[in-house]
């Protein structure tokens, strides 16, 4: 499957990685290329997880857009 990830650069160093389809699945690594492999790894534990212990599902009420 294909999953869009966000590369950030760390506050401290290196790169911060998020998968933001995945609540909570995060990584980082040195190098943009580290950074890439590790939210792989990263991905594919979330993904074992929610197999074994699938998240709850909500009943939707509906969506909307408001205006602020």
């Amino acid at each position: 499957m294909v999953y869009r990830v966000i590369i950030e650069k760390g506050e401290d160093f290196g790169f911060v990685v998020h998968c933001p389809s995945i609540p909570g699945c995060h990584s980082q690594g040195n190098t943009i290329e580290e950074a890439i492999e590790n939210i792989k790894d990263a991905i594919r534990g979330c993904l074992s997880v929610l197999e074994e212990e699938p998240v709850p599902t909500r009943e939707e009420i509906g969506a909307m857009e408001i205006t602020v």
